[in-house]
């Protein structure tokens, strides 16, 4: 596996271990629709929440969370609302990044809720 992809997996098991910490419930992992996948989709205080991770060794070339497009925004948009009617909830629906830096010097890892919006 590419060593970026390995970063990856590293920092989705990483944001589902801090997001566990923090008195969520993990619903879905790697879910995909159509062409979207969302990276986690999770429960806390009634909310279900949709959490794109990033994941970088250094922020030289931007912060992590400043990687999410709008073209992927619109895709996690779609599976959201196709997973929401398909599992019949009727939830407030919450997008987050969880935007992690791992490197030789640390793990930073940041929370961002209600990171971008969807309408």
């Amino acid at each position: 596996m590419a060593q970026h992809n390995e970063l990856g997996k590293k920092g989705e098991q990483l944001a589902v271990d801090f997001l566990q910490q923090k008195g969520y419930t993990i619903l879905e992992r790697n879910y995909r629709f159509q062409k979207a996948e969302v990276d986690i989709i999770a429960q806390h205080l009634g909310v279900v929440c949709a959490i794109e991770v990033k994941t970088r060794s250094t922020p030289e070339f931007g912060n992590p969370q400043e990687f999410v497009k709008p073209k992927q925004i619109q895709q996690l948009v779609k599976a959201m609302d196709f997973y929401i009617t398909k599992n019949d909830l009727d939830v407030e629906l919450r997008f987050d990044i969880v935007a992690i830096i791992k490197n030789k010097l640390g793990t930073r890892i940041e929370h961002l809720e209600d990171a971008f919006l969807y309408f």
